[in-house]
C-alpha cells in the first residue's frame, strides 16, 4: 500500500466511515536537535463504525502497530484510545495514530480486534477489569493484572460508584474522600 499523506488519510477514514466518523485532526511538532517534524493523527468515531476503522488501519498498513488502549472515565462515557503507529520503521515517515470511540456506560461493549491484531489481547483484557468495558469475542477473557480476591464489579480506573473506593483503606492521618474539604 502506497504511504499516504496524514490529511489524506483523514479523509480515507471520512469516505470509508461515512456518518461513522466524527472528526479528525493533525498535530505537528519538531522534536530532537534537528527539528524533525512528528505528526500525530487523532480521528474520533462512532461506536457503529468502530470494527469498520480498525479494518481501515490494517487496510492502510498490512501490520499496523499498536502499543495500547488508553482509557478515561468521563462521567456518562468511557473513552478508549486505541494506539497506532503507521509506517513505524521508515525514517521520519512514522504517523502516531489514536482511533478514538465513546461508549455510554449503559452500553460499555466494543468487538474485540484480536483477529486483526493479535497482540490486542492483553490490552483488551486490562480495559475488561481496570474499567469493566465487556470485549465481545474476545478468545481469553480471564483477569490479567487484578488479583482474583478483587470484587467482580470493582474496577480500579473508574471514578464512579464501580471505582476502587470502597475497597482503599484510610491512612492514619487522613480523612476519607469527601470528608476533608472544610465547609
Amino acid at each position: 500500500m502506497d504511504r499516504l499523506a496524514p490529511q489524506a488519510i483523514i479523509d480515507s477514514f471520512a469516505a470509508k466511515l461515512g456518518d461513522g466518523f466524527v472528526e479528525g485532526s493533525i498535530y505537528e511538532r519538531e522534536v530532537a536537535v534537528k527539528k524533525n517534524k512528528f505528526r500525530s493523527l487523532w480521528i474520533e468515531v462512532r461506536k457503529a463504525a468502530f470494527r469498520n476503522a480498525v479494518e481501515h488501519v490494517c487496510h492502510l498498513q498490512k501490520y499496523p502497530h499498536l502499543a495500547i488502549i488508553s482509557t478515561s472515565d468521563l462521567g456518562e462515557e468511557v473513552e478508549l484510545i486505541y494506539h497506532f503507529t503507521l509506517y513505524y520503521g521508515e525514517h521520519l515517515q512514522e504517523l502516531s495514530l489514536g482511533l478514538r470511540v465513546k461508549l455510554p456506560k449503559t452500553d460499555l461493549r466494543v468487538p474485540t480486534i484480536t483477529d486483526l491484531i493479535p497482540g490486542a489481547i492483553f490490552t483488551e483484557r486490562e480495559i475488561q477489569e481496570m474499567m469493566g468495558v465487556e470485549v465481545a469475542g474476545i478468545p481469553d477473557g480471564r483477569r490479567l493484572f487484578i488479583d482474583e480476591d478483587v470484587p467482580e464489579g470493582v474496577y480500579p480506573w473508574r471514578k464512579d460508584e464501580t471505582g476502587p473506593d470502597k475497597l482503599l483503606r484510610v491512612l492514619p492521618g487522613r480523612k476519607p474522600r469527601g470528608e476533608d474539604k472544610k465547609g
